[in-house]
């Protein structure tokens, strides 16, 4: 059987939507068919080139992909409008205020598009918003995956399966560490970080202007040190049935000047065994892999997941701890593939 080919499109063209587009020139089974920043969007049915779309969006903008690219009052309803010929969606969106994401989310769902979406949403109140267009979702025909990044999603997934250890979960934390050479290549995430400050909440830290985040970076020393998140963790590990969401603590060390991670990212998970037994298990990811990488890479795995669960008529929002992300996408479905007959299948695509 053929290998699949995706037809993917991204929203945002900041630090994590150009790293997407970096990340899917190694991965031959994905094409880029659509792209939108704030003022500009490139759409091509036959795929985009990838090099020229990174090329442009360096530039300040993808309205300058050749042939492609236009400028846009309304790019994110440009890309639902070519949503027929895409298969999935990477939300790399700015989520400011929090109901942002969720919103656009909906917007796709009244637009028709009938696919895959994943998002790399960080706050609890984000995923909650986004859990709660479910039903929306489910009867547009999508699958969605909220929550698949790093952490949120690729510690969360860990915690869960860790967690399988013991019959008691008491405490999971997770404490990450990030180093990115300058701010500005990430801004967007940058503000989102300065919300969870002391003395800062996600309305003050929209508010900012550049010069502002430059002036308290600059009295920070270019690091953010930050405790007690409000990170998404813990509502999808408590989804997941794994613990109560006060048992979880997301706090990191983010360095703002240098490419070098300032500390080890990690999570611990605390439990007890049925021997009665109290331990704990440590997942650390390697030093050398980058905030891009952990992000996208995930993201990616559960949009073959999402894109797996799609083919089976299973739609709706997901997390990434109540899935198992994928290498590769599913092949290609062969009608005949699967012994689930399409009454019973869709079923059990309305329980979900």
């Amino acid at each position: 059987m053929p290998e699949r080919m995706v037809d993917v499109g991204i929203l945002g063209a900041g630090g994590l939507g150009r790293s997407m587009v970096e990340l899917m020139q190694h991965k031959p089974h994905l094409r880029l068919a659509a792209i939108c920043e704030s003022a500009g969007v490139a759409i091509c049915a036959d795929g985009l080139e990838l090099a020229e779309v990174i090329a442009a969006a360096e530039r300040g903008s993808v309205a300058t992909v050749p042939d492609a690219g236009r400028p846009s009052e309304d790019s994110i309803g440009d890309v639902i409008a070519a949503g027929e010929a895409l298969d999935a969606i990477f939300v790399a969106l700015p989520n400011l205020p929090n109901s942002f994401v969720p919103d656009v989310a909906a917007r796709f769902a009244a637009g028709g598009f009938s696919g895959v979406m994943v998002d790399a949403l960080k706050r609890t109140t984000a995923v909650e918003l986004m859990l709660e267009q479910h039903d929306t979702l489910r009867d547009a025909g999508i699958t969605y995956v909220t929550g698949g990044g790093a952490t949120p999603g690729l510690l969360t997934a860990a915690a869960a399966l860790a967690a399988q250890s013991f019959v008691e979960v008491s405490k999971v934390e997770l404490y990450f560490g990030v180093g990115i050479a300058n701010w500005d290549a990430y801004r967007a995430t940058i503000r989102e970080d300065i919300a969870h400050l002391p003395g800062f909440d996600v309305q003050r830290a929209q508010a900012m202007s550049e010069d502002e985040i430059t002036e308290e970076l600059n009295r920070r020393g270019g690091i953010l040190e930050l405790v007690d998140m409000e990170h998404a963790d813990d509502v999808m590990l408590e989804r997941a049935g794994i613990c109560d969401r006060h048992s979880v603590t997301v706090g990191g060390v983010v360095d703002t000047r240098h490419p070098e991670k300032p500390v080890s990212t990690n999570v611990k998970i605390h439990g007890r065994t049925f021997e009665g037994k109290e331990s704990h298990h440590t997942f650390t990811l390697g030093d050398e892999t980058s905030m891009a990488a952990n992000v996208c890479g995930p993201a990616l795995g559960y949009m073959n997941a999402g894109l797996w669960l799609h083919d089976r008529g299973i739609f709706g929002v997901f997390t990434a701890a109540e899935l198992m992300p994928r290498m590769q996408p599913p092949r290609p479905v062969d009608s005949g593939q699967w012994s689930v007959a399409s009454e019973t299948q869709a079923r059990v695509a309305r329980a979900f």
